[in-house]
């Protein structure tokens, strides 16, 4: 994560969510190891006290399935860690929320908080993946599925836009 997005991660977190703590920096690969088939989570930061934020672009409808996903994720991080994990999911605003806010009964110490944003995911989206092929991070089955969708999730007269950025990196032939 580079500095300019690293930053504009941290003010989505401080003004979209209201979590005004001191974010450190990008959470080490080596503390964010999960068990097999859980979750990887998207940006995962670390507060100066030690708990875990987890900020990612939600990009399809958002049902019980997702919110499992996300609740296995919390709780295997916070058994590893035994810190507080807050996952944040921004979700462009024609997403499809079909839950209800409602307690979890858990013994992991964690939140998830989705808002909507009139911000282009697409747009948001491209540049996360942008971003990970600058710093020659392998992209995983998820960027190359999202990545390859993009052109379809956006608006039409965006679409050619998406199309040749997206066959571009697919293609090896982004900086």
């Amino acid at each position: 994560m580079n500095r300019n997005h690293f930053e504009s991660t941290k003010k989505i977190i401080r003004e979209t969510f209201n979590d005004t703590r001191c974010i450190k920096g990008p959470a080490p690969e080596d503390m964010i190891l999960l068990d097999e088939n859980v979750h990887p989570g998207g940006f995962i930061l670390t507060t100066e006290e030690g708990d875990f934020i987890d900020f990612e672009i939600q990009i399809k409808d958002f049902d019980e399935v997702e919110l499992a996903k996300f609740i296995e994720f919390a709780e295997n991080l916070y058994e590893k860690h035994q810190k507080h994990v807050s996952i944040y999911l921004l979700c462009p605003q024609d997403i499809n929320v079909s839950v209800r806010e409602c307690p979890i009964r858990s013994d992991a110490d964690f939140r998830i908080r989705i808002a909507c944003s009139q911000e282009n995911p697409c747009k948001m989206i491209l540049d996360s993946i942008k971003n990970k092929v600058m710093q020659k991070k392998i992209l995983t089955s998820d960027d190359i599925s999202m990545l390859e969708n993009l052109p379809m999730m956006c608006n039409k007269k965006d679409r050619n836009y998406f199309r040749v950025e997206t066959l571009r990196i697919l293609n090896g032939h982004f900086p």
